[in-house]
């Protein structure tokens, strides 16, 4: 499974990819907004740290300007992956720009049948939003679930990307249904390394460990 994080903060990014843990990036204008930088500014640092996919999105309606804001967005760097959303022009936008031989992710998925769209269109990637399906009492998991058997059922090359990702139970879960890359918040990917057994397990080490009176350094 891919690691993608999603984030604007360069300094979070920095930390993770120098322990192997992000194979891309994901960013969106919320984030933007929240790392009060020039979108194109910040994407290029990002791209400078990480080799893997970079995700910027476009923020025009009409599929023309999308396609025009996808081209922009994709002479930042070669590892850009344009980001649209599902609806129809997001969809001909994706044609379009898949067929210059760029990446794109087509984001704000809620549906199987949105899914299955989006990889006929050419999505590299399918963003589906976990989340923001379990605020509203449905099963975001069993999205993914439903995603993956589409897509092994026709062969389709579109990843499953799993976004909207709050716990680390997410994860677990996007991993065992055979999500191809998970995107989460630096907080949640740093939080897969916690569990109280092993805090307990080192603090009796540590403990046992000041009794014999060694050192090793």
């Amino acid at each position: 499974m891919k690691f993608f994080v999603d984030t604007a903060d360069v300094a979070a990014i920095a930390e993770l990819n120098d322990l192997g843990m992000v194979d891309g990036v994901t960013t969106n204008p919320s984030i933007i907004l929240k790392s009060g930088r020039d979108i194109l500014e910040v994407t290029k640092e990002i791209c400078s740290i990480v080799s893997g996919p970079v995700s910027a999105e476009v923020v025009a309606m009409k599929a023309d300007d999308m396609i025009a804001e996808g081209r922009k967005l994709a002479e930042i760097a070669p590892n850009i992956t344009v980001k649209v959303p599902l609806t129809w022009d997001g969809l001909r936008a994706c044609k379009v720009l898949t067929g210059e031989g760029k990446m794109v992710n087509v984001t704000l998925c809620f549906s199987a049948n949105q899914a299955l769209i989006a990889a006929k269109a050419g999505a590299t990637f399918i963003s589906p939003f976990i989340g923001r399906l379990d605020d509203i009492n449905m099963d975001g998991m069993e999205l993914i679930s439903d995603i993956r058997q589409i897509y092994d059922n026709y062969g389709f090359d579109t990843q499953i990307l799993a976004a909207s990702i709050r716990t680390v139970n997410h994860v677990t879960q996007s991993a065992l249904v055979g999500a191809d890359v998970i995107t989460a918040p630096p907080a949640v990917i740093k939080a897969l390394a916690n569990h109280p057994l092993t805090d307990a397990g080192l603090a009796q080490f540590e403990k046992d460990w000041a009794k014999t009176g060694q050192k090793i350094l």
